[in-house]
C-alpha cells in the first residue's frame, strides 16, 4: 500500500506536470501564472479566435493551457472583473458580449484620445513607423483575404496613433479599450463587410501625418471615426439577437 505522501505524489503529479511549461514561462517574465494565462487568453480575443458569447470550457482550457482548474478559475475572476468575461449561475463563463451603450463609449474615447494624439504629434515620431507597418499589413492581409488579420492591422494601427501622446498610461488604457473593440468586431459576422472600406482611410490619415499635417490627419480621424460608429451600430442593430 501506498504511503499519503506517495499517494499525494500519485494524485498531483500530472497537475504539476501540466503547469511545469506555464509556470516557467510566467516567472521567466516575472508574470504570476494566473497573468500569464490571463494575457493568453487576451491574445485570443485581440487575434479573433474568441468571439462575444464564446463559452470557456474549463476542461478544455485547462488541458490547452497546461494548467489547472482552480488557476483557470483565478484567471476567470480577473478577467470578469475587467469586463471581458461574465459569469452566468449554472451555465458557466462567456466571452463578454457588447452593448449598443458600450459601442458608443469606445467610439466616445476613442475621438478624445486619438485625435488629439495626432494633431499635437510631429511626424517624426517614432510610432508613424509602427502606423506604416500596420497599413502594409492590412493591405497585405487584404489581398491574402485574411479579413481577421486585416482587423487586428487596424487595431495595431490606431494603437500606434495613441502611441504618438508618448503616455505609457494612456496607451495602456488604450490597450483595454482595444479588447472591447474586438469584441465589437466579433460581434459582426463579415469581417470583410467590417474592415474593407477603412484599410484605405487609415492609409490617408497616415499620408496626412507623414506630409506635416497633423492637424488634417486628426480631422479626417475624427471624420473617419464618426463613420465607423454609423456603419458598427447600424450593422449591430441587424443582428437577429443580443446577448
Amino acid at each position: 500500500m501506498k504511503s499519503s505522501t506517495e499517494a499525494a505524489e500519485t494524485v498531483f503529479a500530472p497537475e504539476a506536470e501540466r503547469q511545469g511549461v506555464a509556470l516557467a514561462s510566467s516567472q521567466a517574465s516575472g508574470q504570476t501564472l494566473a497573468e500569464t494565462i490571463a494575457a493568453r487568453i487576451r491574445d485570443q480575443v485581440v487575434s479573433g479566435r474568441l468571439t462575444p458569447g464564446s463559452h470557456l470550457s474549463e476542461i478544455a482550457l485547462s488541458e490547452e493551457m497546461q494548467v489547472s482548474r482552480n488557476t483557470l478559475r483565478e484567471v476567470f475572476r480577473m478577467l470578469t472583473k475587467e469586463g471581458l468575461l461574465r459569469h452566468e449561475a449554472n451555465r458557466g463563463v462567456f466571452v463578454t458580449t457588447p452593448s449598443m451603450s458600450t459601442i458608443m463609449d469606445i467610439y466616445r474615447i476613442r475621438r478624445m484620445v486619438e485625435c488629439p494624439a495626432l494633431a499635437q504629434a510631429h511626424p517624426s515620431h517614432p510610432s508613424a513607423r509602427k502606423m506604416r507597418a500596420a497599413v502594409e499589413a492590412a493591405r497585405h492581409c487584404r489581398i491574402e483575404a485574411d479579413w481577421l488579420g486585416v482587423g487586428s492591422a487596424d487595431i495595431a494601427f490606431h494603437a500606434a496613433v495613441v502611441d504618438l501622446a508618448d503616455s505609457p498610461r494612456l496607451s495602456a488604457f488604450f490597450f483595454e479599450v482595444s479588447l472591447e473593440l474586438r469584441l465589437v468586431f466579433g460581434l459582426l459576422r463579415d469581417p470583410e463587410f467590417l474592415h474593407a472600406p477603412f484599410i484605405d482611410q487609415n492609409l490617408k490619415i497616415l499620408t496626412e501625418f507623414e506630409e506635416g499635417k497633423p492637424a488634417e490627419a486628426a480631422a479626417t480621424m475624427e471624420a473617419y471615426l464618426n463613420q465607423a460608429e454609423r456603419f458598427i451600430m447600424s450593422a449591430y442593430g441587424r443582428l437577429p439577437t443580443k446577448g
